[in-house]
């Protein structure tokens, strides 16, 4: 063999030699084997200045260089990629009799936990769960509950209209109409749901967000009845010992009207971050039922009377949870929710 190619074989065996990866390898492929500035590539220009008798030989010598170190960095290649495959397998690899890994389960979100929390405290006092359409005309969502024309709740800047005499619902108030509709008294319902208010969204408000509307209707119901209630509530959802007490309000379905606190859960009254260390929450608002809301479906408001309340459910989840801004509870952040599973 031509004295150049033996070294050059010689020179090549020792870079094989050296070799430790794919790359490795690529790149002494395109050292040897490149065809523009490939070694083997170089030493094929020197035919030209060979004899022709030296030509024959000297082509079979570097032919036979070039197919020995295809054939060894061909080689090499199998063993490394043998190798990765071996790798892969092993990473990849499943013991079977290893427990299997079950799939994360789902969980119910903070406002159904809340919300199912309250209607079994009502439940438990003898209260019926009803439900109704979000999408009401302006005769429940308003004339029904005592709210004249012209009032500014009737206004398109605090009410999603629908077009024009329907509306997404103001308040849960709408399926007090529909119950008292279907049954005469005694009647006692709850009725959760959304509600629509044409809100600006902070971290205390939101143009969708839940309630929850109590209705108490029968013979002799007296405003005693309706403090008695809202302190057991208070009692069941919170904890023992804890007072309520009842600030003069106007809404006007209720007559007489009024906001609802009740003592801090946290501090017991002596004030904290919770409170806003008043010592007091707002629960909600509250009334007797205005006898022109009991007229106006049809109830004798000289034989009956009632009263109704109602409860933010996002308000009491942000209480329970410790949550400072309700607009997480629609966000759908994973993130968020996973706390509650």
């Amino acid at each position: 063999m031509d004295e150049k190619l033996a070294e050059l074989r010689e020179r090549f065996t020792e870079d094989l030699a050296a070799v430790s990866s794919a790359d490795d390898l690529s790149a002494l492929r395109d050292k040897y084997l490149g065809r523009k500035s490939g070694l083997i590539a170089a030493e094929k220009k020197r035919v030209g200045s060979l004899s022709t008798d030296e030509r024959a030989s000297f082509g079979r010598d570097v032919n036979e260089l070039s197919a020995f170190v295809e054939a060894e960095i061909a080689r090499l290649g199998e063993r490394f990629a043998a190798d990765a495959e071996t790798r892969s397998l092993e990473r990849d690899r499943i013991d079977i009799t290893l427990p299997g890994t079950r799939p994360p389960r789902g969980h119910l979100h903070p406002l159904t936990l809340v919300r199912q929390r309250l209607e079994d405290v009502f439940v438990s006092m003898g209260y019926a769960v009803e439900d109704g359409p979000e999408i009401e005309t302006s005769f429940y969502n308003f004339d029904a509950l005592n709210i004249p024309p012209g009032h500014p709740a009737r206004d398109s800047a605090d009410t999603f209209y629908v077009s024009g005499d329907l509306a997404l619902r103001s308040q849960t108030s709408t399926v007090q109409i529909h119950a008292m509709q279907r049954q005469k008294p005694p009647l006692r319902v709850i009725a959760p749901g959304r509600v629509f208010r044409r809100d600006t969204p902070d971290p205390t408000h939101n143009p969708m967000f839940f309630q929850l509307e109590g209705l108490n209707v029968d013979r002799n119901i007296t405003l005693a009845d309706l403090k008695g209630t809202l302190q057991k509530f208070v009692e069941m959802m919170y904890g023992p010992n804890l007072r309520t007490r009842f600030r003069p309000s106007y809404f006007p379905f209720t007559e007489p009207s009024a906001e609802v606190d009740f003592s801090c859960y946290v501090c017991n009254g002596s004030g904290c971050r919770v409170c806003k260390f008043s010592g007091w929450i707002e629960l909600g608002g509250s009334g007797m039922v205005h006898p022109n809301v009991l007229e106006t479906v049809g109830i004798d408001s000289e034989e009956f009377s009632g009263f109704a309340f109602g409860l933010g459910i996002d308000r009491m989840a942000g209480l329970m949870y410790d949550i400072d801004d309700i607009r997480l509870l629609f966000e759908n952040d994973v993130r968020f929710l996973e706390q509650f599973a």
